[in-house]
């Protein structure tokens, strides 16, 4: 089977990867250890650990177990449970199994044996990072959260460890750096450009191994921008940031949505993280190596705009038929 690798984190991820191993394809899902929100963020801060959430919703969508088990494991306490309000169960079998082993990766890879894990879930790195970010009026900021919530124009982000931990540069775990050059293909998103997709391409070896591998390397574009990290982006302003990040024209397709969102469906209220249609313009691919695909891939629900991850997978399908 062909080799896809897929890289981001948030809620982008699974709806690709949902759609994806329904194919005949060997799949490696690369998610991302900055998260410091939520159920995540206090289980970090509390015990130490890699942040449990993407992880934990990526392997809820790769398992093949009953859909009862993936219930559970995805289930999160009530507010008004005052110990463990806000956690999931599947966050807190992660964050104990990683105690029991003292490695991630290797916590991860035993319980995807135990979940039957259709393809590979590698975390990107063995310890939590760090995400920062420079902004355009020079000031700087630590946090995810943080950076999201500045409401500034970023101009770089890069991810540091902690300071307690031993290593000063951040690094991949080598079963990433294996997996991205015998890929065929490499997805990078849908997700939070700046907190979700960049906090993984900024590991330096990841952009080192992107720089080198021979493999097709896929954007999707989100169909909304996002407050606080991508307002007034087109879907070319995506593909560019990316291509600094990475140091070099590396995208060579880009999947876009050409539906356009109804004006009075987004409920602006309960998605507040949204702030409008992310631009399209043929004429700004021009020069830049990424060939754009246009496709109808929106899908309207819950009062929100979502990408259809079947629509998706299709257009992935027919570059990788190509490859």
């Amino acid at each position: 089977m062909k080799k896809v690798v897929i890289i981001g984190g948030g809620s982008g991820l699974p709806v690709v990867l949902r759609a994806l191993r329904k194919q005949q394809v060997d799949i490696t899902a690369v998610v991302t250890v900055a998260d410091d929100g939520g159920s995540s963020g206090i289980l970090r801060n509390y015990i130490n650990v890699v942040p449990p959430g993407d992880i934990r919703n990526v392997m809820a969508v790769m398992s093949t177990l009953d859909e009862n088990f993936i219930n559970v494991f995805q289930y999160r306490f009530k507010s008004e449970d005052d110990f463990f309000a806000g956690h999931s169960i599947g966050n807190l079998i992660i964050a104990a199994m990683q105690e029991m082993n003292l490695n991630i990766f290797e916590a991860v890879q035993k319980l995807s044996k135990m979940m039957a894990i259709r393809g590979h879930v590698y975390p990107v790195a063995n310890e939590p990072l760090e995400l920062h970010a420079e902004f355009t009026d020079g000031t700087s900021l630590v946090g995810e959260a943080e950076i999201t919530e500045a409401h500034k124009v970023i101009k770089k982000v890069w991810v540091e460890p902690l300071e307690s931990s031993q290593n000063k540069i951040a690094q991949a775990v080598p079963q990433v750096i294996t997996a991205i050059a015998q890929a065929d293909q490499v997805i990078l998103g849908p997700g939070s450009l700046y907190t979700s997709i960049l906090p993984n391409l900024t590991i330096p070896d990841v952009a080192l191994a992107l720089r080198a591998t021979r493999a097709d390397i896929v954007y999707i574009s989100n169909i909304m921008t996002q407050k606080g990290e991508t307002d007034n982006f087109s879907d070319a302003d995506h593909v560019k940031v990316l291509n600094q990040h990475l140091g070099g024209d590396l995208i060579t397709h880009v999947i876009v949505n050409g539906t356009e969102v109804p004006d009075d469906y987004i409920d602006w209220q309960r998605w507040n993280e949204v702030s409008q249609q992310v631009r399209h313009d043929s004429c700004e691919f021009i020069g830049m190596k990424a060939q754009e695909i246009r496709a109808n891939l929106l899908e309207l629900r819950d009062n929100g705009a979502f990408h259809n991850g079947e629509l998706v997978v299709q257009e992935l399908m027919k570059i990788l038929a190509q490859k």
